[in-house]
C-alpha cells in the first residue's frame, strides 16, 4: 500500500513542479501548489506508515509552504491581477488614454502589422525618472528559452490592444538582435 501512495507522491510531485516551472501565470503557478500540497500529503502517509521521521516531517514542513504558495497564488497575485485588468478595462470607457498593466511586458504575445505572432515580451526598459519605455526586449522561436533569439524594439513603434503587444513591423528580421546578459542602454 505504502509503495503505490509513494508513487502517488511521486508523481503529484514532478507535475507540481512541472507546473510552477512553466512559468505560465498565477493560475497554473496555483494549481501547481494545490498538486504540491497533494504530493505532500501522500508523502507524510507514507512517511507515518514506513516509519521514516525524517521524510515525515520534511513534508509536512512543505505542506505548510505548499498552503502558503495557494494562497500567494491563487489568492492574493489572483485578486492583483484581476485588479490590474478591471483597471484596464475600466479606462477603456474612461476619457483619456487607455492603460494596461506593465506586468504584460513580461509576458504578452507580440504581433507585427500584418497580425502575425513574431514572438513574447520577455521585459521592457523604462526611464528612472520620466517612467517612459523606451524599448521592449520579446523572444523569438527556440523552445523554454533554449535556442530563442531576442529582440530590440523601441516602443515608438509598439501599442497594446487586447492584451498583446502590436509592433509597427512587418517582419522581426528588421529588428536588432541583442544578447541575453547585455542589453543596449540607450
Amino acid at each position: 500500500m505504502s509503495d503505490s501512495i509513494s508513487w502517488m507522491a511521486t508523481v503529484a510531485t514532478i507535475i507540481a513542479a512541472s507546473m510552477t516551472a512553466a512559468n505560465m501565470g498565477s493560475r497554473i503557478t496555483g494549481y501547481g501548489f494545490i498538486v504540491f500540497t497533494v504530493g505532500a500529503v501522500f508523502w507524510i502517509v507514507v512517511g507515518l506508515s514506513t516509519d521514516q521521521p525524517a521524510l515525515l516531517w520534511t513534508n509536512v514542513v512543505l505542506l505548510i509552504l505548499d498552503l502558503f504558495g495557494v494562497w500567494r497564488w491563487l489568492g492574493r497575485q489572483a485578486r492583483i491581477e484581476e485588479g490590474s485588468e478591471r483597471g484596464a478595462q475600466d479606462s477603456r470607457t474612461e476619457p483619456g488614454e487607455d492603460l494596461f498593466p506593465v506586468s504584460l511586458l513580461s509576458k504578452a504575445p507580440v504581433a507585427g502589422s500584418e497580425g502575425k505572432e513574431l514572438g513574447n515580451c520577455i521585459d521592457a526598459m523604462a526611464g528612472c525618472k520620466s517612467g517612459r519605455i523606451a524599448y521592449l526586449v520579446f523572444s523569438e522561436g527556440g523552445v523554454a528559452g533554449v535556442g530563442e533569439t531576442l529582440r530590440r524594439i523601441d516602443w515608438s513603434e509598439c501599442s497594446v490592444r487586447d492584451e498583446r503587444v502590436e509592433a509597427d513591423i512587418s517582419s522581426s528580421n528588421s529588428l536588432e538582435t541583442i544578447e541575453r546578459d547585455h542589453w543596449p542602454a540607450r
